[in-house]
């Protein structure tokens, strides 16, 4: 599991001089406390870490040059506990490399009626101080997060730990690598892209390397590892008759392992963090990595099929996102759909790969033929997926922009065995209804390929864009097709 707890976001609380030296110990002593007890809050998954008041523009500067330099900081909580002159922020906020959320509080959660005078005023004067930096924040047209609450209120915390998991997932794109192994899927559109625009904006690079590179770690395994792997397969997963050491093809879960083995050891030992391939390019390989890719994926790695970098990278990002929360991340496909008028929904999957952090149940491992690549019938894990809110999410390229495009869904238990599909698969029904979702889908140009998200909100996928900054579009409950277009339209006049 990807561990989140080595993330620090960095408790910044800005003041001044003008108050005098016991009131800037104050400040101090109420800020410590503010950031030992985020820091002790379960709903947030990362170190808040507590630096002292701010008061300077020269102070400012330092902390902020400190934070875009510091390996484990991926994002700045700013507070201003009294009035912080906001031109003091300038200079550091203009050389912000790290996202921002700016938390509106006070220490005090309760007005004093009893007791309140100037120089309790003076002190707590967030409510002041906030919207001066706020201002300073919109006049730089820096994109940042702002959570509004007393910082006890749970509510609060839970929406900074939800900031925090989005700051994660940015973190974890910087310096990123991912593989394509071959190309793109021939003459198909939306899975491809302008990669160097993508590694200037996003911050991680994808580069090819041949087919035969990957081969020749395959060939080179050693016998104990794919035993290893063959031990685990049995105690994890219901393993079909015909795979086991008696059946006849045995051999094809041994090919399958040995894929999977070399594809971990060839993204270990290049750092990679997710991957893509194409069934149109595995010149020199027995079968497509189906249990291969779905397990990698299981542990963290991003990957999509045909050669999508992008979604292989958006999939990563949301592992990082999601990671120790109930529920999964994977890789999905929009394949066909049940169009009864009662009933409308989708049944997602694809040729292989969808993992097994979404599955319901203990998935089997099954050996099929597959009507598409040419090689020996592929090993894959089939499973269902459980019911419950759900999204999709699509990164595209729109020539001048990248979009995220997210889907609210819900997804169904399914009503009816499906014996003949050996796939992984979940129904789900998309928001606001079939019809509508669909049209939106098209219209905005999403891609037949998606994130599937079981732990992920659509506020956080638009949190995630906004520190990109780049464009989002959700397709929710309260989504109108007349409305949509019309935002579709202001993207394109904002964007041109």
């Amino acid at each position: 599991m990807i561990d989140l707890k080595k993330f620090e976001v960095w408790f910044i609380t800005g003041s001044q001089h003008l108050y005098g030296e016991e009131t800037l110990k104050q400040v101090a002593e109420h800020a410590q406390q503010i950031a030992s007890s985020l820091n002790a809050e379960k709903e947030i998954p990362v170190q808040v870490v507590f630096k002292p008041t701010v008061k300077t523009t020269e102070e400012i500067y330092e902390v902020i040059q400190q934070a875009n330099v510091h390996p484990n900081c991926i994002g700045l909580i700013t507070w201003m506990h009294t009035f912080s002159p906001a031109k003091m922020w300038i200079r550091g906020l203009n050389i912000l490399k790290k996202p921002l959320l700016h938390l509106h509080t006070q220490f005090n959660r309760d007005i004093p009626w009893g007791s309140i005078d100037m120089d309790f005023m003076n002190l707590n004067q967030s409510a002041h101080g906030d919207r001066e930096f706020g201002f300073m924040v919109s006049r730089l047209r820096l994109n940042r997060k702002v959570v509004v609450g007393h910082w006890q209120d749970q509510q609060t915390v839970k929406e900074i730990g939800s900031w925090t998991r989005v700051a994660a997932g940015w973190h974890d794109w910087q310096g990123a690598k991912f593989v394509r192994f071959g190309d793109n899927m021939r003459y198909v559109a939306v899975t491809d892209g302008d990669k160097v625009e993508a590694e200037m904006k996003f911050g991680f690079s994808v580069n090819t390397h041949g087919i035969g590179d990957l081969v020749q770690v395959i060939n080179d395994l050693s016998d104990q590892s794919v035993k290893q792997l063959l031990d685990e397969y049995q105690e994890r997963y219901t393993v079909s008759d015909s795979l086991l050491k008696e059946g006849g093809n045995h051999q094809s879960l041994i090919d399958a392992i040995k894929i999977e083995a070399g594809l971990r050891s060839f993204l270990q030992n290049g750092g990679f963090k997710g991957f893509s391939d194409t069934f149109e390019d595995l010149h020199g390989m027995i079968q497509l990595p189906g249990i291969a890719a779905q397990r990698l994926m299981n542990e963290g790695y991003g990957f999509a099929g045909e050669g999508d970098w992008k979604t292989a990278a958006l999939v990563r990002a949301c592992k990082v996102m999601g990671s120790g929360l109930p529920g999964g991340n994977a890789f999905m496909e929009d394949y066909t759909y049940h169009f009864d008028p009662s009933n409308s929904m989708v049944l997602g999957s694809h040729m292989l790969e969808i993992d097994e952090s979404i599955a319901s149940g203990k998935p089997k491992v099954e050996i099929h033929p597959l009507g598409i690549g040419g090689k020996a019938d592929p090993v894959r894990l089939v499973f269902n997926v459980a019911g419950g809110s759900a999204l999709n999410a699509s990164l595209i390229d729109m020539g001048n922009r990248f979009r995220l495009l997210i889907n609210e869904v819900e997804a169904v238990e399914p009503e009816h065995d499906l014996p003949n599909l050996p796939v992984a698969r979940v129904l789900w029904k998309p928001y606001p209804d079939m019809k509508t979702g669909c049209a939106a889908w098209i219209y905005a140009g999403g891609a037949h390929h998606t994130c599937y998200s079981q732990n992920l909100s659509a506020e956080q996928m638009q949190d995630f864009a906004d520190i990109a900054g780049i464009e989002s579009i959700t397709i929710g409950r309260d989504t109108k097709l007349d409305q949509l277009k019309k935002e579709l339209r202001w993207s394109e006049a904002a964007y041109k």
